[in-house]
């Protein structure tokens, strides 16, 4: 008996219904990592009805998977343009997001020999040090505009490094340089928000925001009462019930030690189905209303918790994930973030779409 993955179409779709309403500019959808687990190719379109037109992968694979599903939208590829791959990007009309120099050049290239202007983002370097183009070769782009022949700038875009914290000074300054170097291109759109960056308010949202996480239900900004609905329901079922004396252990190691005489239920989710070993002896699941607390260690394929208390059987369901329970909370237990918990969810799940 394997675990059920309920995934709320519905509750995706007023998500970035409720994204959308909270600033003037263009609403994007960050489905990149199969949409953070869920399903990119049912959770796309559902996004796409709700309105949405541009869609952000990471890979240009996830993009073209996901342009078989969505031959309208837009699709951008955020980890860039890498040798060799700019025909595709072309023929599959996936737009390049440029972060260096050496794909400025790539992409000049394709547009030189297709003999017409080609589309691409700009992503600009404002302090996270990660993919972005560097101050110094912004400078080179500055000095000589022939660099950008053949290419058409639409948006310039850079990523908040701590935008789940208001009251840091890097917000600011990071929202001060993206205006700064986006002056350089009169025509292009400015884009900075990703999930949390949208509770920074109107002033940080520009002409396109790029919401992911919150989409599918995650707190980004812990510091205020997330308006996000949850997505994601796991429930997992009971295979056994175990029943020990004070002092036996539980689990590989042993690690968990009975107190009293207890009951154990051994469920068939491990971490090979995203139940992070981290949660070993720290975790929680839900029975009806009741919290059943995860011993012992986590196995690849199992998990273990303490009924004792609770009238669990053989075939009951536990509930790992839902509105009470919801990836945020496992993160906590886990040590982690909630991204973490949905991109984690194996394949081994009956998978049911709900709504929408």
């Amino acid at each position: 008996m394997t675990g059920h993955l309920d995934i709320d179409l519905t509750a995706l779709a007023a998500n970035w219904r409720t994204l959308a309403a909270m600033n003037k500019g263009e609403t994007a959808a960050v489905v990149k990592a199969d949409a953070y687990g869920l399903g990119a190719a049912r959770v796309a379109p559902v996004l796409e009805a709700a309105g949405c037109k541009t869609f952000f992968t990471a890979h240009l694979a996830e993009a073209v998977a996901l342009r078989a599903v969505l031959p309208q939208a837009r699709i951008l590829a955020l980890n860039g343009l890498v040798p060799h791959a700019a025909a595709d990007f072309v023929a599959h009309g996936i737009t390049p997001i440029l972060s260096s120099l050496k794909e400025i050049m790539l992409w000049r290239a394709e547009a030189r020999g297709l003999e017409r202007l080609l589309p691409a983002f700009l992503h600009v370097e404002t302090g996270l040090n990660r993919l972005a183009l560097p101050q110094r070769e912004f400078a080179s782009l500055r000095e000589d505009p022939t660099l950008l022949e053949g290419i058409t700038i639409s948006t310039v875009m850079t990523h908040l490094i701590t935008a789940e914290t208001p009251e840091d000074d890097r917000n600011p300054r990071q929202r001060a340089a993206l205006l700064d170097m986006a002056a350089h291109f009169p025509g292009a759109r400015r884009s900075l928000c990703n999930s949390p960056g949208m509770f920074l308010g109107p002033d940080y949202h520009f002409d396109l925001t790029r919401p992911g996480a919150a989409l599918y239900g995650l707190n980004t900004s812990p510091a205020q009462p997330a308006p996000m609905r949850p997505v994601v329901r796991l429930s997992a079922p009971v295979l056994q019930i175990r029943e020990i004396q004070q002092g036996e252990g539980v689990g590989y190691g042993g690690s968990w030690v009975a107190q009293r005489p207890s009951r154990i239920a051994t469920v068939g989710v491990g971490y090979g189905d995203g139940l992070l070993r981290a949660l070993s002896n720290n975790g929680n699941a839900y029975f009806d209303d009741c919290p059943v607390p995860l011993v012992g260690r986590v196995s690849m394929d199992l998990a273990t918790f303490d009924v004792t208390d609770i009238p669990a059987n053989p075939g009951d369901m536990l509930v790992l994930l839902d509105s009470r329970h919801g990836a945020d909370d496992l993160a906590r237990e886990g040590g982690t973030i909630g991204y973490e918990i949905l991109t984690s969810l194996g394949r081994r799940y009956q998978r049911r779409y709900i709504g929408a």
